[in-house]
């Protein structure tokens, strides 16, 4: 192997950030505001598992847990029924994605789930001030293909079928517990949306086409049922804000912005009517739709510096709870009492990241070859030399259909902290960005879509920011399949690779999909390729790192869970045969308790240890000891540990 020169710091190099520190849950997260503004729930840690906590608004320091869980955190959910004694949340297995809705009773105590065991995925379709103790839930006991949705009476846990699921992607109710409209996926890609005619027959209401699908879809109604509130695209490239008159079907904007779509909409909590909506196309920027909230924003952006988040408001408007992120120390959550315009402090998510040597998120818009601008982030290590060419590791987001945003990313600081420059980008395909972003990534994955990422790291090395010869490329998803294209379709453009729950083929990906994704299966070909005709199915071959096996001449590091639903774990496991075959070494890390990522915290260092190893050996950045990040977690080494030097 190649004796790798280590990274050059100045005499001011920033301490060595425990991995334990860095990927630890946050002590508070999911803050959510009772209806009638008295108490806020939220997650933290009872004995290192992330449970429910409940808590007066005005006294933090009497919260309580309500759940004392063992197994695995809570899901990432809370839901505030409007009877103010019962708070639901979600639990899963090992990673399975098949979240079991339950609830507690703040009264008594008592725990009991509204859906049905294991194997189920469940989701909470509804909940009204019209219903203070019921809600609308949605799972797949019955087929796993579609969801029926059932009424659920959350102090006694009974349930009745609403809607059995007549082969919908899935239903839009509305604040009456009415079903109001169904969705339906067309040959084309396109969506169609129904509702029901005269005869009680679903009859076609709209129909978006298949180039605005991806950033076209309804929010929900108004408290009345007369106005359909949209995020729609159609008309225009990004997506506006939109109010739908349902007795006439006129439409109204309401906002718009031409470089950004809306992507979120706060509405008041009784009428349902938009007060706000959010953009972002390097940092969130939010426009008010409600003149008589106004002041109130105008307020609360004067109170820092940072993206705001409005997490909850209570029923009659006067207490929120907002939060504020930054990307150099942890959200900060406040209370804010809309009679007295005044934010009063809460507590930061995790006070372990506070006044730590974190690194500033700079955005950049690169330009790629073809003119389209992507948005990306930089961070750069500190106490590196001015004008030193450094190692940089290209951190891909998954998805595709997601997007890298602005704020304190746990593996950006600890890359940074290790020497290394980290790239984020925004490659066509993610969202946000308008849809003709989006629609640019048609068919091009492993074509314009690597291209992209390509671009990205030619300008880090023009830029002097990047060391050519030492860029690694890393991601999950979608990201771990660019990273396994990184090596197979450009082999000499990396110096390393680590991927983690990535796609090797994309004909078995589609399929092994989960059941309840195959009515969205239609979308998919008019973003992916066909998978229903021979000539389709050779295309996606052709865009499969698996058939290119033979050219990965770059170390790789591959991770999988074993419960992972979207990507199995045969993604992994059918790459790593095919490099044995070959003779060509790869590591190998398997976990039997997770799914698509890694949910465990002492999962997730297990990993960042060995890929920290990994690194240093073919980039040459810092390295803190292995220690004890192998304690607690269920990390296997399948094949390749010996080829990474200090894991003992």
């Amino acid at each position: 192997m190649t004796e790798i020169a280590p990274v050059p710091m100045s005499n001011e190099s920033p301490e060595l950030l425990p991995r334990r520190l860095l990927f630890k849950d946050p002590d508070r997260s999911i803050v959510s505001i009772s209806r009638d503004g008295t108490q806020i729930a939220f997650r933290a840690p009872v004995d290192g598992v992330l449970n429910l906590w409940v808590a007066p608004i005005k006294d933090i320091g009497k919260a309580r847990p309500v759940t004392t869980v063992r197994d695995r955190n809570l899901g990432p959910s809370i839901v505030w029924m409007h009877d103010g004694r019962h708070v639901v949340f979600f639990r899963e297995q090992g990673g399975d994605e098949n979240w079991r809705i339950w609830r507690v009773d703040l009264q008594t105590n008592d725990i009991r789930p509204l859906t049905p065991a294991s194997g189920v995925k469940s989701f909470v379709q509804q909940v009204s001030r019209h219903f203070p103790s019921e809600l609308l839930v949605a799972h797949n006991e019955r087929d796993k293909r579609y969801f029926d949705i059932y009424r659920v009476d959350v102090a006694t846990g009974k349930s009745a079928l609403l809607q059995a699921n007549e082969g919908f992607a899935n239903y839009l109710t509305d604040q009456h517990f009415q079903v109001r409209f169904a969705t339906r996926m067309a040959e084309n890609g396109d969506v169609e949306r129904l509702h029901r005619g005269e005869g009680g027959e679903w009859e076609l209401f709209a129909r978006v086409s298949a180039e605005d699908a991806m950033a076209t879809h309804p929010i929900g109604f108004s408290d009345d049922g007369r106005e359909l509130h949209w995020l729609d695209s159609r008309g225009r490239d990004t997506a506006a804000v939109v109010a739908q008159d349902l007795e006439s079907g006129s439409l109204r904007v309401l906002a718009e912005n031409p470089r950004a779509d809306f992507v979120a909409l706060l509405r008041e909590p009784l009428t349902k009517r938009p007060i706000a909506a959010a953009s972002a196309v390097e940092r969130t920027r939010w426009e008010v739709l409600d003149s008589d909230y106004k002041k109130d924003f105008d307020y609360l952006a004067r109170q820092s510096d940072g993206d705001l988040e409005i997490t909850g408001i209570s029923q009659d408007r006067r207490n929120w709870i907002v939060a504020y992120r930054h990307d150099d120390t942890p959200r900060a959550y406040y209370h804010y009492d809309r009679d007295a315009r005044q934010a009063r402090w809460l507590f930061t998510s995790t006070p372990a990241f506070e006044h730590r040597p974190f690194v500033k998120m700079e955005p950049v818009t690169i330009r790629a070859r073809d003119g389209l601008e992507l948005v990306c982030y930089l961070s750069r290590p500190r106490g590196a030399p001015p004008g030193k060419q450094l190692p940089m590791v290209l951190l891909v987001h998954g998805g595709p259909w997601s997007r890298d945003g602005w704020g304190l990313h746990p593996t950006h600081q600890w890359l940074a902290n290790r020497g290394y420059a980290v790239l984020s980008v925004n490659y066509r395909g993610s969202t946000g960005f308008g849809k003709a972003f989006i629609n640019a990534a048609n068919l091009e994955w492993a074509g314009k879509m690597h291209d992209d990422l390509i671009d990205a790291v030619d300008w880090a090395v023009a830029e002097g920011v990047a060391d050519p010869a030492r860029v690694a490329i890393m991601g999950t998803s979608y990201g771990g399949y660019a990273a396994l294209v990184g090596l197979t379709f450009t082999p000499e453009k990396f110096a390393c690779a680590v991927d983690l729950v990535g796609i090797s083929n994309l004909v078995t990906l589609m399929n092994t999909i989960p059941e309840y994704w195959k009515p969205w299966k239609s979308l998919w070909k008019v973003r992916m390729g066909d998978y229903t005709t021979e000539e389709g199915r050779q295309f996606l071959e052709e865009r499969s790192p698996l058939n290119r096996v033979d050219h990965i001449v770059r170390p790789l590091l591959i991770g999988q869970g074993a419960n992972d639903v979207r990507v199995k774990a045969s993604e992994s496991e059918q790459i790593v045969a095919a490099m044995q075959q070959h003779g060509i070494p790869v590591t190998y890390l398997y976990y039997p308790d997770e799914g698509h990522g890694l949910g465990r915290p002492e999962n997730r260092s297990s990993f960042a240890a060995v890929v920290e190893a990994f690194l240093a050996a073919h980039l040459g950045g810092r390295c803190e000891p292995i220690g004890d990040d192998f304690r607690d977690s269920t990390i296997e080494f399948k094949t390749g540990r010996d080829l990474i030097p200090g894991l003992g």
